[in-house]
């Protein structure tokens, strides 16, 4: 994590980040934003770029939950929205991440949310869209500030 990624594109998924100098620091530094809309998407992770966190961009709750097999002890937080293309929707991600990495910070998001609302999984937060950057920047600190998610 000594390096800066910003801007690479790899298989699909932009990744974007700052240096991180903090060598000893075992908490993860990785936020997830998993969003099918591209400029929602661009913009959630310009915002999260004012937090100490990385982000990796993803189209779908699938590539996520690959990134999480891979990555998951890094990953600090995802930020998804509840209908995505694919399979697998927002919820079924959520699901999915919290009983592999129950610690992990989840926070859904839609602007349509249906009955799947409902079916949020426990420790999973909901932010209704449009969303204030504040709550979400405080999100990305809380996510940060917690423990690895194992």
């Amino acid at each position: 994590m000594g390096q800066e990624i910003t801007g690479q594109k790899i298989t699909g998924q932009k990744i974007t980040g700052h240096k991180t100098t903090d060598q000893a620091s075992p908490k993860p530094r990785i936020a997830l934003i998993v969003e099918d809309d591209a400029e929602i998407r661009w913009l959630t992770a310009a915002l999260l770029e004012e937090s100490d966190l990385d982000t990796i961009e993803l189209e779908s709750a699938e590539a996520a939950l690959a990134t999480l097999i891979l990555n998951g002890r890094d990953v600090a937080l995802i930020f998804a929205d509840i209908q995505l293309a694919g399979v697998m929707d927002g919820v079924d991600l959520a699901r999915e991440a919290k009983l592999r990495w129950p610690h992990l910070i989840v926070i859904l998001t839609s602007g349509y949310p249906d009955e799947r609302l409902g079916h949020l999984p426990p420790g999973v937060d909901y932010m209704p869209k449009p969303w204030q950057p504040l709550n979400v920047l405080m999100a990305a600190e809380r996510a940060r500030s917690t423990g690895p998610g194992r």
